[in-house]
Formats: structure tokens, sequence, C-alpha cells
């Protein structure tokens, strides 16, 4: 019944907004003035992935479109926890109940640019697809530029999947995957495929990394094993009136709560589902540790996974293993620490995207398609497992037994996969360019034909040596017409 009102509530705002429109309301953009785009992400919860492919979203699209002819806004639920990130940008505050907020803020603007990663799937939470649609939706019922770059799309409960085919028809959708693809063309969404935007995304200096890995323990020699483990069975979040009022009053449902009336999903078959998934993969992890010699780390991504973490270590045994958290660390600092990994075995997506530059040699353990997807993608079919696997404990074993006899193999396919994605992630900004001048024909766009490096943001030596390397791809994608 929530999901329904607030599906109800964002429809009735973007048929407003349409009706307003045609009576002569609304102001696109005209010549002279500055493009202002507004982000729409899920941003400000200290979740590693989403703020740093956020953060390059910014830098490329500001590089193409040039800064000096666009104002650039950014939602955030919490200015604290994104200070420091995306420089350039004005950072709005993204209320819980965020449907008035859409309304000012989306008309505000001359466009706007979808840009989480899990944009359109009902396993996280129906509200945030809820928002994603709205901001693409309200932005297309006023004719204004409406782009989700990069995102994922996923299964989708029914009333979510119909809301998304009326309302972002209108828009243009650059997925990360051909599988996404082809689930919003099944829904008749005009699309254009591209990747994951954290590609081009430059951590601090690997000295950052390596003295903070000393401060450790680390003896500078021993290879360094990642692992990212997660809470993959407390999904999806959803609203509960209910939940918020025994809350409020008995104080249950606290464990729960993930801000104000949204709550994770709990109870006991949860935790005995969530238990099974992290002793699973700590005791395969110990059997591993006793069979070669690795410094293993643990990575909470995001804030949540700290407590997964924690479990993780119990499940060890007790035994000292540093622990590295999105709640102490930034994303220049946390990947500049993964980035010195030799091996990984990562439940998150975007600790696998982010090492893949630095030819970490990594595995999944996944709980939706887009570690999957990623893994297809390298060729690498036989390195994820799902957290569900009744077979985990000895499939993760020698999965990482795998990891470690085909470790040459598996870096250069993680390399190639990288750079291959870099150029995908350029034609990304010409498909940018094209919206932008279907939408706005007098906007000062660049003429001439460009290379490929010249729709990316500025990247690092070592992405540019990266790239030199193992730049074997097709002539026909050399250049971007």
């Amino acid at each position: 019944m929530t999901d329904f009102l607030l599906v109800a509530w964002v429809s009735a705002l973007i048929e407003i907004t349409r009706l307003g429109w045609m009576f002569g309301l609304g102001k696109r953009w005209t010549p002279g003035e500055k493009l202002k785009l507004l982000f729409a992400g899920y941003n400000g919860n200290r979740n590693t992935g989403s703020d740093l492919r956020v953060q390059e979203t910014l830098r490329q699209i500001r590089h193409v479109l040039g800064a000096q002819n666009v104002d650039f806004s950014v939602m955030t639920q919490n200015f604290d926890l994104t200070r420091g990130y995306f420089e350039g940008t004005r950072q709005v505050h993204l209320p819980d109940v965020f449907p008035p907020f859409l309304f000012r803020e989306v008309r505000a603007n001359h466009g706007v640019i979808a840009c989480e990663g899990s944009m359109f799937k009902s396993k996280f939470a129906n509200a945030l697809t809820t928002m994603m649609i709205g901001s693409l939706g309200i932005a297309s019922a006023e004719n204004k530029l409406s782009v989700g770059y990069g995102g994922e799309a996923g299964h989708m409960d029914p009333l979510i999947e119909s809301m998304c085919a009326r309302y972002v028809k209108d828009s243009l959708i650059i997925p990360r995957s051909a599988e996404s693809q082809a689930l919003l063309n099944k829904l008749s969404i005009p699309t254009e495929l591209g990747t994951d935007t954290a590609w081009t995304f430059e951590p601090h200096p690997s000295e950052y990394g390596r003295k903070v890995l000393r401060n450790a323990g680390w003896d500078e020699k021993t290879p360094i094993l990642a692992l990212c483990p997660i809470l993959p069975f407390v999904w999806p979040v959803k609203a509960s009136l209910a939940k918020y009022l025994a809350l409020a009053t008995t104080g249950a449902y606290k464990d729960s709560q993930y801000r104000t009336v949204y709550f994770h999903k709990s109870g006991p078959s949860v935790d005995a589902e969530n238990s099974r998934y992290l002793s699973a993969f700590a005791r395969a992890t110990a059997a591993f540790l006793q069979r070669h010699k690795v410094f293993p780390i643990l990575v909470a991504m995001e804030r949540l996974d700290a407590r997964a973490c924690a479990e993780f270590v119990a499940h060890l045994g007790g035994a000292s293993v540093p622990v590295f958290t999105s709640e102490d660390y930034d994303i220049f600092q946390l990947v500049s620490i993964l980035r010195q990994s030799s091996l990984m075995v990562s439940s998150r997506y975007h600790a696998i995207v982010t090492t893949m530059p630095a030819m970490v040699a990594s595995a999944g353990v996944t709980m939706d398609e887009r570690i999957r997807n990623l893994m297809n993608e390298r060729g690498h079919q036989h390195l994820f497992l799902t957290v569900d696997d009744p077979g985990l404990e000895p499939k993760l074993l020698n999965m990482m037994e795998t990891l470690v006899a085909d470790a040459d193999s598996v870096r250069d396919g993680v390399a190639r996969t990288a750079v291959r994605n870099l150029k995908v992630m350029a034609r990304m900004g010409k498909f940018l360019e094209e919206a932008v001048q279907r939408s706005y024909p007098e906007f000062p766009l660049r003429s001439g034909v460009f290379s490929w490096e010249e729709y990316l943001p500025p990247l690092s030596k070592d992405l540019v040596q990266l790239a030199e390397r193992y730049d074997s791809l097709p002539a026909a994608l050399a250049a971007v017409r």
C-alpha cells in the first residue's frame, strides 16, 4: 500500500507538470544561459560505489559539454557524508519524503541525468526506483533533457514496471549492460548500450593505500587478499508506517530501520540466511588461508557492510583481520587501499570494477545480476557464485584456488575489459552530446571529429598506460564520430 501511494503521488506530479507545460508554464533553456542539470542519485549514505560513479559522471559530462556552459546540481541525503565530493557542483538535500522535492527541483533545471547504478529494479527499494522514474518523468513532461546514465535494469514489481514503461518512454536510457538494455527494450524505452561510469575513477596514489596497510600490519611483501562481504538478505528496503509507529511507541524494529519510515527486510529467517552466507564465505576463506600465505583484509564498501565484516570475523574464530569501512575512509582513500590487493573476492560490484584498472584478480559472490553480468563480459563465468548457493563453501574455496592458479590470465582479461569499457564510456559521452543537441539545438557543443579519449574526463597516467598496452579493439571504435 505504501508503494502504491508513493507511485500514485509521483505519477500525479508528473501529470500535473505535463498539464502545466501544455498551458505554457515551465521554462526551457535559452541561448546565452548555462545549462542547468540535476543529477539524481543515491548519495550521502557513504555507499562507495554510488558516490564514486556519480563523481565520474559529473566529471565526464562537464568535460563533454564544457564547464563554462553548464551549472550542475547533485542530490545528497547527508551533506556531511558527501563533503569533499563532486567538486564544482552544488549539492541539494534529498529528503526522505521526496515527491515535493522532485516537483520543485526538476522543474527548476533544464534537464535531469539519473545516475544511480540500481536505476530500475525492485531488489533494493521500490522507493529508489520511483524516485529515478519521477526525476526522468517530470523532466520529459516539460520536454527537457531526460537521460538515465550508466544504470542497471532488473526485475521490477508490476506496479513499478508499469510506471517505468509509462513515464520513461520519452527519456534516453544508457544502461550499463546488454541484459539491462534488453529488459528496457521490452518496455519500449529508448536505449543506447553503455557501461558503468566508475572506470575513470582515480583514487589517492598507491602510497596512501600502502601506508594505511602498513599501519594495519602488512609487511609490504605478502600478497593482499581483499574480502568484501555484505548482508544480502536484508533487501529490499520498504516504507512502513506501521513499523515506524511501533518503533516510536515500543522501540520495535530499531535494528532494521534504514531511515525514518524505511525499514530493511528483517526477521529470524533473514538473520539465518545472512549467517549461512557469511559463515560459508568465512569458512572458505579460513581454509584458503591455511593453504596460502596472504594478508587478508575486510572492506565495507557501504556503511551497512561493517556489520557483515564484524560477523565475518566472528565466523573466522576471532582471527585478527583488518577492517576498512566507508564510514572511516572516503572514496579516494578506500579505493586506494583496495588497489593494493593481489586477489579479491567480493559481493560488491564496485569493489571489483574500481580494482580492475589496477589488474587485481577478482571473483564474485553475487546477490543479483550486476556481478554476474560483469563476469560474463570478462569471459569469467567460472569466477562468480550466488549468495544463496547451498554449496557455497566448497565451491568458493575451489573458485579461490582457481583465482590463484589462473591469476595471470585473469588479470589479462580484467585489463582488457577495463580498457574496452573506457571506450564504451566514451561512446556514452557522444550519446549524451547528441541528446543535448536534440533537446537544445542551439546549445554550443564542440564541433569536429574527436578521438575516444576526448569524450572522457582527464585520465590518470596509469589509465593512459593501461589503455596503450591493451588497446586492441576494432578500429571502428578508435574514433567517436
